[in-house]
């Protein structure tokens, strides 16, 4: 699965960014059932701290291998990258922006590599993402690349690919995956009243 494609892997019509393993679920169902071969690419420098990292990666490798999938993996831990990329961002819309561009100008350069005609990433589950903006950007990097971003719109099936993913018993994740989003989640705990610690 890791590393590049065997020679003797069938040609895909489009390589799917995945993010995680319960979106990978929906997104690969939906595109199965237009008769699209697919590849998937696990590239996902945003995902922090590295326990949260290895457990995600463990997931997808599973589901990976259950449904037979040709997968590349990219399994370097990516704090230093990502940061170096979004950290400097003003607004958490912007760095959400320039988080899903890292991931989707990996995905658009390693289609154009293999010769794969498409693009696109399970991002597009998300009921939580701006469909918009990952459109816009999908489409900049296919001018750039030549390689065409598919859209679709895979939010119809996020409940029931966290249904299966609960089924199979992948790791479904409480948030985003990247530091910043990790960090909101416990400061509204810090912000909580907590009880005086009695003296002694």
């Amino acid at each position: 699965m890791g590393g590049d494609a065997p020679a003797t892997a069938p040609a895909a019509d489009v390589l799917l960014h995945t993010c995680c393993a319960p979106c990978a679920i929906g997104a690969l169902d939906h595109l199965a059932a237009e008769g699209l071969q697919v590849e998937a690419l696990f590239c996902n420098p945003n995902i922090h701290p590295v326990t949260e990292f290895i457990r995600r990666l463990e997931a997808f490798e599973l589901l990976a291998e259950r449904r037979g999938l040709v997968a590349t993996i990219r399994a370097e831990y990516g704090l230093e990258r990502f940061l170096a990329e979004v950290g400097s961002s003003p607004t958490a819309a912007e760095r959400c922006r320039r988080c899903a561009a890292l991931r989707l100008r990996e995905t658009a350069s390693l289609a154009a590599q293999r010769g794969i005609p498409a693009f696109s990433t399970t991002l597009l589950i998300s009921v939580y993402q701006r469909h918009d903006e990952i459109r816009q950007l999908g489409e900049a990097l296919a001018l750039q690349t030549g390689v065409r971003f598919l859209y679709r719109d895979f939010r119809p099936r996020f409940r029931e690919a966290q249904q299966a993913a609960d089924e199979l018993g992948l790791y479904r994740q409480p948030y985003c995956g990247c530091v910043f989003s990790e960090a909101e989640r416990y400061e509204r705990k810090l912000r909580r009243p907590r009880p005086r610690l009695s003296a002694g």
